[in-house]
């Protein structure tokens, strides 16, 4: 394995194999985007959501996913060049991965793609104690999901970003108050039946936390392309409050707390979580 990934990994100070596992998930994420970079996609598409949070800007819990958007809708966009590029990358930097192209089985304008490599074959590359090696299944998978929004709604703005490693590179990215919009998006409209996506809230509590405020206009144009919000209603501070306090009210903490456990290294920081708690972190939000 390349002794770049190495010393990367060596930062992490990890102890258990959900260490090791979120680790290599964030240090291929990282080399992701430097062959996305090299393919020119960042001409083309900025970076947001959660992963965008924790690797650029420290928020304190792992993530999953790499999501994208195009600058401007671009219906006959194709991910496969760049799918190309990004596992060229990563087997330069010694990880042996696979990536293929979701199948699409409903009509959407997200192309996606995963990422995949035997996490036993690289916690050998990385000398990791026999114990970890002990806990990991023989054919377990490590699995990264990369999505590209070929209709983004109006109303945002990017910025760049320059990444420090494996290399300096730049990247474009939504600016942090359409980044809290799209992740207000999230947590007011994702349909699961019985899952709560416990990291939205937790993001949502990080937002708030650093004082970045919500891009109103822009989470809007997401609501109304959504079909969450009519077009001829318009998301004023007074209509989002009531929305945003009717979930809360909704919000099945344990479940929340089960699903966002997995992503930090302490947990005890979401003692606090109550329905009161997300209530007054609500009325904290700053708009523009």
């Amino acid at each position: 394995m390349n002794q770049l990934v190495l010393d990367m990994l060596s930062k992490y100070k990890c102890r258990t194999m959900n260490d090791y596992d979120n680790a290599l998930k964030e240090i291929i994420q990282e080399v992701a985007l430097l062959g996305l970079w090299r393919a020119k996609f960042f001409e083309k598409a900025a970076f947001y959501g959660g992963t965008s949070l924790r690797i650029l800007y420290q928020l304190d819990r792992f993530s999953e996913d790499l999501d994208f958007s195009l600058l401007q809708p671009m219906p006959d966009f194709q991910l496969d060049h760049y799918l190309s590029a990004l596992q060229t990358e990563l087997l330069n930097f010694g990880f042996n991965v696979t990536v293929n192209r979701k199948q699409k089985t409903t009509e959407s304008a997200v192309q996606s793609a995963f990422v995949k490599l035997g996490t036993l074959e690289h916690l050998v590359k990385v000398d990791v104690s026999d114990e970890i090696r002990k806990a990991c299944h023989t054919h377990a998978k490590l699995k990264i999901k990369l999505e590209v929004d070929t209709d983004p709604p109006p109303q945002f703005n990017t910025e760049q970003f320059f990444m420090l490693q494996p290399i300096t590179f730049p990247i474009q990215v939504f600016s942090k108050p359409d980044l809290f919009a799209g992740k207000m998006h999230a947590l007011l409209c994702r349909e699961w039946k019985s899952r709560i996506k416990g990291r939205d809230w937790y993001d949502f509590v990080w937002f708030v936390s650093n004082r970045i405020p919500l891009h109103l206009q822009h989470l809007e144009s997401r609501m109304k392309q959504s079909l969450h919000l009519k077009n001829s209603v318009d998301l004023n501070q007074a209509t989002f409050s009531q929305l945003l306090h009717a979930k809360i009210d909704a919000l099945d903490i344990d479940n929340a707390i089960e699903d966002i456990c997995v992503f930090l290294k302490d947990p005890s920081k979401l003692e606090i979580w109550s329905h009161a708690f997300f209530h007054s972190v609500a009325d904290q939000i700053l708009l523009t």
